[in-house]
């Protein structure tokens, strides 16, 4: 029976065959059947370093010294086997060593006769040294690619990732061990479905989408702005084997374009709690209406960004959005810089001006802790509301605007009215629409997003990466209480990294009011840090320390205290404090 794949004729036949193997690069030779070589072409003579004047007629494995014959050879008969490797190295010049994948096949005779044995043998160095060189620059490329800043990574055609660089592992927050070899659709929630579907889409024509502005969802659940590029990956036969997506983070960018645009979204608003998610549900539904809104919730929530977020969504968008403080404005400045006034109104009034409500006409007017406007200007605010005209201060003409009213207070309203502080029917006007914003104790499962947003905002500000957080230092922030919310949170952050100056933050970078007990009990009580039964000796030296810390800005420094500038302006005052 004839070995399967065995050369039927005679060994002559098949040393016709040397001479084509020879234009393919490939070495062959033939063995008669008393084991001595008969023919050799080029190839093979130079794979083996002999002239075939040197090898025919010789006995194979007097050739081939040291070098196991294959099992399959026809003359083995009876000979106990030995392991012999279908590749063996050979030596060549210049101490070049050749991988030489071997094939022997008997050559039968018309009667089945074994005649002799005919050996291919393929030379692999040229691929292996290609596939070397492949390796090589692949781990060179992959290490250049993961000194950049932003963030790259490759699907296959299955879009199953195959790459993943450390920008991308450091702007989403994924590492690349939880993502190789994954879908990008499911795991890869970053680029979100309509960005995936431009990869396939690049994958599916070979063009390029250059330029996509998108939002990422980080592993943390954080939205961040993006700008990407897709691509499709070829191979050297220009077929596409896959696709490539380059992204960087916009976080800075963003926040420049707000300062400028003063333009905001809910995206701006971080949280996943149920109570955030509701508020973002009620600024969705109201922000497109005219209704008047008011805002009610601790200092440091966020009241400014929400009401930001409501002018933003809405039909006056375009238009200006004036905010004015009721609670650092003199008393008796307060009515001037709300309504204007005109020329000669009181001394030193040398021309006309014209007032917020009058700034703000066409758009939106923030009326920011409103529990603090005096009651003589909440009659005349009244009337504005009724009926959106007012009289500048010294003028006997009304002026006519028309204005969105938004309000906010970090003091319940309802029960500034039980109070008197607050007059019921002005109540009842600004409390149409109200929205409730939770003090972050309440929503303790935004904190961890919250510390991401906040690290990823300061770090993009000083064009630094963003620092890691210990799992103990982590620990600290999550347990402590935030009175002053939001605000502190950041204020905490910002003092981390002050100290930390590089490197992961740590217990001992953080503010030592949040380690110690004693300390933090005295910060516990909503709205005011200043405002507890604390000796006065600490009040002072905190707020000195503040100041100093804060180069004696008011604002910052009373931002900081979680006051407004009025009381910190008092508080100055009594513990003569100066520069």
């Amino acid at each position: 029976m004839k070995h399967p794949g065995a050369f039927s004729g005679n060994i002559i036949a098949c040393e016709q065959w040397l001479h084509i193997l020879d234009e393919l690069s490939i070495g062959a030779f033939t063995v008669d059947s008393e084991r001595r070589v008969s023919a050799m072409n080029l190839t093979a003579q130079a794979l083996i370093g002999l002239r075939d004047s040197q090898a025919i007629g010789q006995d194979c494995r007097e050739v081939f010294l040291g070098v196991p014959c294959l099992a399959k050879c026809p003359f083995r008969a009876g000979e106990p086997d030995e392991a012999a490797e279908p590749s063996i190295r050979l030596p060549g010049d210049n101490d070049d060593v050749h991988l030489v994948t071997r094939l022997a096949s008997p050559v039968y005779g018309s009667k089945g006769q074994p005649e002799g044995c005919m050996t291919i043998l393929q030379d692999l160095s040229p691929i292996v040294h290609l596939i070397d060189r492949i390796h090589h620059e692949e781990r060179s490329l992959k290490l250049i690619l993961d000194s950049l800043d932003i963030g790259i990574f490759t699907v296959n055609r299955g879009g199953y990732i195959t790459f993943y660089n450390t920008g991308a592992e450091t702007i989403s927050g994924f590492n690349r061990r939880d993502l190789l070899g994954k879908p990008c659709n499911t795991l890869f929630a970053g680029v979100g479905p309509e960005d995936v579907s431009l990869i396939k889409e690049c994958m599916a024509d070979g063009r390029a989408r250059i330029s996509r502005d998108g939002r990422l969802t980080t592993r943390g659940g954080l939205s961040i702005p993006i700008r990407a590029n897709f691509m499709a990956l070829r191979n050297e036969k220009a077929a596409i084997v896959g696709g490539l997506a380059v992204f960087q983070d916009l976080t800075l960018m963003h926040q420049l374009h707000q300062a400028v645009q003063g333009r905001y979204t809910c995206h701006d608003m971080i949280g996943r709690d149920p109570s955030m998610r509701r508020v973002f549900e009620m600024v969705g539904v109201v922000a497109d209406t005219e209704a008047t809104v008011l805002i009610e919730g601790p200092t440091g929530t966020g009241k400014d960004l929400c009401a930001k977020v409501l002018h933003s969504a809405s039909r006056r968008a375009e238009k200006p959005f004036v905010k004015v403080n009721c609670a650092a404005i003199p008393e008796n400045l307060l009515e001037s810089e709300l309504f204007g006034y005109v020329k000669g109104a009181f001394t030193g009034a040398a021309q006309d001006k014209s007032g917020r409500f009058q700034e703000a006409d066409g758009g939106t007017i923030f009326l920011d802790e409103i529990g603090d406007l005096p009651l003589p200007l909440q009659a005349k605010l009244l009337r504005v509301l009724e009926d959106r005209e007012f009289y500048r201060l010294g003028s006997r003409h009304t002026i006519t605007v028309d204005v969105r009213i938004v309000s906010a207070t970090n003091r319940p309203l309802r029960v500034l009215v039980k109070q008197g502080l607050f007059r019921e029917d002005l109540f009842y006007r600004l409390n149409v629409f109200r929205i409730e914003l939770p003090a972050l104790k309440d929503r303790r499962m935004d904190i961890p997003l919250l510390i991401g947003h906040v690290m990823r905002r300061l770090c993009s500000a000083r064009s630094i990466p963003v620092f890691e957080i210990t799992e103990n230092a982590m620990r600290t922030l999550l347990a402590y209480d935030y009175p002053g919310n939001v605000r502190e949170l950041e204020n905490v952050l910002e003092h981390a990294l002050i100290v930390c100056r590089g490197g992961a933050i740590r217990v001992r970078h953080l503010p030592g009011y949040l380690l110690d007990p004693e300390e933090a009990a005295e910060v516990r009580r909503p709205g005011s840090r200043l405002d507890r039964a604390a000796p006065s000796g600490h009040e002072r030296d905190r707020l000195l320390t503040e100041l100093h810390r804060h180069q004696w800005n008011r604002a910052h420094t009373a931002q900081a205290l979680g006051i407004d500038r009025t009381t910190l302006w008092r508080r100055i005052k009594k513990y003569r404090l100066m520069p």
